[in-house]
């Protein structure tokens, strides 16, 4: 048993808010969520990152709240304000920024009467440029390789010195996957825990299905996530071609609207907007594969897909190129080199059909977020 201690947190690029609102869905949310009431964690202080105090005066005059946080005498959601209205793109202006950053986290953790707490971030720009003298020790949690993401393109450079920066320190790194690890080659702790299940949204028997899904006929064959360049739209045309039976649905964020452009006209291919967690839930369940349909590039060989987890506490086969991360979860979790294949594979995957039940309810169980988090503080405690 773990001794209880406090603990700062802090989220990636995004705030509470954002979390609620896309259902606590991310690994960083869930983290959150299990620090709320792990028994481990005495006093918990939840952080955004940096914004403008401009823009949170202006949301505030428009009426425009923030999520309700659970504020109490152990619980406490604090946001550092700065001037700029983005994060500096400059090691330099990320040098200044955490720094201040750490300096307003060390003093609302000594108003909340924090001793020396843990800080467990998912930042890296928290974790690289951040300054925590004040606390007993400062934890980096990786769920993506940053310094590949296209989104972050700008910032890349930034990225890179902040890995750099936790190397030199030896900061414990928690990741998602090997090959996270392996890109910061951390000279401290190094423990890879991957992505998990929420156990009681995978329980019972399966829900009906949702309107917007029942007019789509089987077989189908869903994809969860964002829509974006790391979903191989060339391979998915070729899988509808080869499969015209096969009904395939995108379902999630348009993150690069024009990049899913090209086949949202193909007859088979069904492009739906992102549902809530019960919406995804039901449009697994009421699946007959599933498909981790990613190109392969270097962001995706560090990925340890969240959504490949949820795809099997379904009960549902899945197809999945073949990635480093993904090998070895679970034999109903078919390979191929590239999208396009899995048009050879697709009547194995449909012969294994639903997992019976027992079997589904063992691996949730044996998946479930709160067994990755006890890992995570684990380390971030120091008892690996």
């Amino acid at each position: 048993m773990i001794e209880p201690r406090d603990v700062v947190f802090t989220f990636t690029f995004e705030t509470w808010s954002d979390a609620v609102a896309r259902g606590m869905a991310r690994p960083p949310d869930r983290l959150a969520l299990t620090l709320l009431d792990h028994p481990a964690v005495h006093r918990l202080l939840v952080a955004n990152p940096p914004r403008s105090a401009v823009r949170r005066a202006a949301k505030a005059v428009l009426g425009r709240h923030e999520a309700a946080f659970p504020h109490d005498d152990q619980h406490r959601l604090v946001t550092p304000l700065r001037i700029g209205q983005v994060d500096p793109t400059s090691v330099g202006g990320q040098e200044r920024e955490g720094a201040a950053y750490g300096r307003s986290l060390g003093r609302s953790a000594r108003r909340f009467g924090m001793a020396r707490p843990i800080v467990i971030t998912s930042s890296p720009f928290a974790a690289g440029y951040g300054r925590y003298e004040w606390s007993a020790g400062a934890t980096y949690y990786a769920r993506d390789d940053w310094s590949e993401l296209p989104a972050r393109r700008a910032w890349w450079p930034a990225i890179r010195e902040a890995y750099a920066r936790i190397r030199e320190s030896r900061m414990p790194v928690v990741a998602v996957s090997q090959a996270i690890i392996d890109r910061i080659d951390p000279l401290g702790p190094a423990v890879v825990v991957p992505n998990g299940v929420e156990p009681q949204e995978w329980a019972g028997s399966v829900p009906p299905d949702p309107s917007w899904l029942a007019g789509i006929p089987h077989p189908r064959a869903l994809y969860v996530g964002t829509l974006d360049s790391r979903l191989d739209v060339d391979g998915l045309r070729v899988l509808a071609t080869r499969r015209p039976e096969l009904q395939i649905v995108l379902m999630g964020i348009a993150g690069e609207p024009e990049h899913i452009a090209a086949i949202a006209t193909v007859p088979n291919i069904h492009v739906l907007p992102q549902t809530g967690r019960a919406g995804l839930v039901a449009a697994i369940r009421n699946s007959d594969v599933c498909l981790v349909s990613h190109v392969h590039n270097e962001l995706t060989a560090a990925m340890s897909p969240l959504k490949i987890y949820e795809y099997l506490a379904g009960g549902v086969p899945v197809l999945s190129i073949d990635l480093p991360p993904v090998r070895g979860i679970d034999d109903r979790v078919l390979l191929a080199d590239s999208t396009a294949d899995f048009a050879d594979l697709l009547d194995e995957a449909l012969a294994l059909g639903h997992q019976p039940e027992a079997e589904r309810r063992a691996f949730v169980d044996a998946n479930s977020w709160r067994s990755r988090h006890d890992r995570i503080l684990a380390v971030a405690f120091g008892s690996v």
